[in-house]
């Protein structure tokens, strides 16, 4: 169920064009639902967070809500909409020093990061090319380009929203490779929605599926919320616990 103040924060994205501003409330609900439980909720005094595509600013302001986290999170978001939307409701709920939008490439202020924990609900639809609704979400022909590039990155500590139908296994393969272990994940169910059942979108997760790279049902896939930490003697990989739910469908 959502608090009062999670409403108040999703409710003014109604008024922007889901062509113009990403619109998802059930995605955006559960990418705030992993942030405060495997990043806010672990991180210690102070420390800093950097995300890729900040969108309208609602996830991460509803997690923020909702936590004691008292370091800073700065949010890289391209679409100059979203990131004046999401100034402003960063303003409304005076989390100012807390949350900073920054309207530019998050590869460039990467590079200049201090983060201990990097978080993403990375663009993950299929095609064979980018002309698609919004081009912004397109993932690669996979849908999990940019997952792997996030995961080449070399932060600590890193979360990411990574779908069933966008070859989960190989991005999971991929995350070892660079010397990650799943530690953590949680699961939601989604239903196709007005971005992945555009017919060229899903089109391409058909024939992913044919090729063993996509896992869904007729009507509902999983959506994982995945944290990966740099491999640990004191870490208990559940890479395979994870891709057993992840192909459930």
């Amino acid at each position: 169920m959502l608090l009062k103040s999670e409403i108040a924060v999703a409710k003014n994205t109604v008024s922007y064009s889901p062509n113009v501003v990403f619109f998802c409330p059930e995605e955006s609900q559960f990418y705030a639902q992993c942030i405060e439980k495997m990043v806010l909720n672990q991180c210690f005094e102070q420390e800093e967070v950097i995300e890729f595509g900040a969108g309208e600013g609602s996830p991460v302001i509803s997690s923020l809500l909702k936590s004691q986290f008292t370091g800073t999170i700065h949010g890289y978001e391209l679409n100059p909409v979203s990131s004046k939307l999401a100034q402003e409701r960063i303003s409304q709920y005076n989390l100012n020093n807390k949350y900073q939008i920054h309207n530019q490439c998050f590869f460039e202020g990467f590079r200049k990061s201090q983060a201990t924990y990097l978080i993403a609900n990375p663009p993950y639809l299929p095609a064979l090319d980018n002309d698609i609704c919004m081009p912004a979400l397109h993932g690669g022909i996979d849908g999990a380009g940019i997952t792997m590039q996030l995961l080449s990155m070399g932060c600590e500590n890193v979360l990411l929203m990574i779908s069933a139908y966008s070859n989960p296994v190989e991005t999971i393969e991929h995350a070892l490779n660079q010397g990650y272990q799943v530690v953590d994940f949680m699961i939601s169910p989604l239903q196709f929605g007005y971005y992945s059942s555009e017919p060229k979108v899903r089109q391409r997760i058909e024939e992913l599926k044919k090729q063993g790279k996509a896992f869904y049902s007729e009507n509902v896939y999983f959506l994982a919320g995945v944290l990966f930490k740099k491999q640990s003697l004191y870490n208990v990989d559940l890479s395979s616990e994870l891709l057993k739910v992840m192909k459930a469908l």
